[in-house]
């Protein structure tokens, strides 16, 4: 698969731009709030080594293409989230989209601008077909954002995940170029 070179998308209030090394103590915040974590597909990060260690792993999906993670950064600087495109079939133009908004951003519709962006992208350069995603069925606040985006519902996959010693199951998203290039006002 073709590598991703750097790249910034822009939106009103941030920029969508590349994780760096820099940002372990940013990413280590997002994600060992158990909160922000309640509905994700695994338990909360409890040292700062998870946090290198996933920009690591982040930094090698750039190049072997495999995955597209954005840090949301505001105008100071601050991160103050993550928007990805991941679990791409180059084949059949889909992949899989995920996020992560550090909690006291919530409520601001920071998320739907920085995946506005991201889907616009998606679709345009990488000339996806199709994106989806699988949240937790009781995360309503990610099923609205998601049905804002225009994303339909497709489906509810039963005890899926096992997190934290508990099962819980997926619903499954989908967007297709013709749903956002139909509703999506630019």
């Amino acid at each position: 698969m073709p590598s991703f070179e750097p790249f910034q998308l822009h939106t009103p209030r941030m920029t969508l731009r590349f994780v760096e090394t820099a940002d372990a103590a940013a990413m280590f915040r997002l994600f060992s709030d158990p909160e922000a974590l309640r509905h994700w597909s695994s338990a909360p990060w409890l040292d700062i080594s998870q946090a290198v260690d996933n920009i690591e792993q982040t930094q090698r999906a750039y190049l072997d293409g495999s995955a597209l993670r954005l840090a949301m950064a505001l105008p100071d600087g601050e991160v103050i989230g993550t928007a990805t495109l991941y679990a791409f079939d180059r084949r059949n133009h889909r992949c899989e989209i995920g996020y992560m908004l550090a909690r006291p951003h919530w409520g601001r519709r920071y998320m739907q601008e920085a995946l506005a962006a991201l889907i616009s992208h998606g679709f345009g350069p990488l000339e996806l077909h199709r994106i989806e995603a699988d949240i937790h069925p009781d995360n309503i606040a990610s099923a609205r954002l998601l049905e804002s985006l225009h994303f339909q519902v497709e489906g509810h996959l039963r005890e899926r995940w096992f997190v934290g010693g508990e099962i819980s199951g997926s619903t499954i998203y989908g967007l297709l170029r013709s749903d956002w290039t139909t509703h999506r006002v630019e």
